[in-house]
């Protein structure tokens, strides 16, 4: 990875954290991506203390404008960029709603990444050949589509608010490999796995008592970061584009409806009103 420059959403902690760090061990110059200052300092002060290069540009996922705040500061500092990790991904029991006044769980783990990829995608295009990793999961089994109602306005539930912007991640990834043939920039999506760390901690009651309850059965976030690592770094991906990993080096089938071109389409157009881009 010596002379590659990568972005990795969410990286402050779990697998974000830990996939930065190990791009930096292997060479690669590391831009960690996240809303706390106080812990992009401590990631970064980290990976420079082991040798890495790396540095920081501050990102809240909750907000679209700050989402291309942060772009345009990684184009006035990257001349180029090989891999972008989109990591970062909430989850939240009761609904809220962002600056912009969006369902925060389809808003962070959807839209956010999806902006922040088309600002930069001239970028890596100009660097290809260069990877985009997209971290969904496995959760996106558990959940169809609704296009009319995203937002969960109708209905709300929080799992299945995270189980369909999850999904949203594996479509979006098969449609933008898809619109990226011939420039040699990939596009693949993963399950990480089942995780013990940060995520989810943020939640009240009795999800937050189960997670704690699971935690000593959980994955670590090394193991976990394993899968985005090799789509991130392995000489086997060289030219993979489109495919879904599971929690390893496995590549595997998704879930029926995420192969619906109509449904990857019209998700897509969806998007780029919602996040006005296109």
């Amino acid at each position: 990875m010596s002379g590659k420059v990568c972005v990795v959403t969410g990286a402050t902690s779990g697998i974000g954290e830990v996939t930065a760090s190990r791009l930096a061990a292997d060479g690669a110059r590391v831009v960690v991506l996240g809303r706390s200052r106080e812990k992009c300092e401590s990631v970064v002060q980290g990976i420079t203390a082991r040798g890495g290069r790396a540095e920081f540009v501050l990102a809240d996922f909750a907000s679209l404008a700050d989402v291309r705040r942060a772009a345009s500061e990684l184009l006035a500092r990257c001349e180029r960029l090989d891999v972008l990790v989109n990591n970062a991904g909430a989850i939240n029991m009761t609904r809220t709603t962002t600056k912009d006044g969006l369902e925060t769980t389809f808003a962070v783990n959807h839209l956010a990444p999806f902006l922040l990829t088309a600002l930069l995608l001239g970028r890596l295009k100009e660097s290809a050949p260069s990877r985009i990793v997209n971290v969904a999961s496995r959760a996106h089994t558990r959940s169809g589509i609704d296009l009319d109602d995203l937002e969960g306005k109708t209905i709300y539930r929080g799992f299945k608010a995270y189980a369909q912007s999850k999904l949203c991640n594996v479509l979006y990834t098969y449609e933008l490999a898809r619109r990226l043939e011939g420039t040699n920039v990939t596009a693949n999506c993963l399950h990480p796995g089942v995780i013990r760390s940060g995520f989810g901690k943020n939640q009240a009651g009795i999800f937050n008592f189960g997670i704690k309850l699971v935690a000593p059965l959980l994955w670590s976030p090394e193991k976990g970061a394993q899968t985005s690592l090799f789509l991130a770094e392995s000489k086997r991906m060289e030219g993979v584009t489109g495919k879904y990993f599971d929690d390893d080096t496995t590549e595997l089938r998704s879930s029926k409806v995420s192969y619906d071109r109509e449904v990857q389409r019209r998700l897509w157009e969806i998007s780029e009103r919602m996040t006005g881009v296109g």
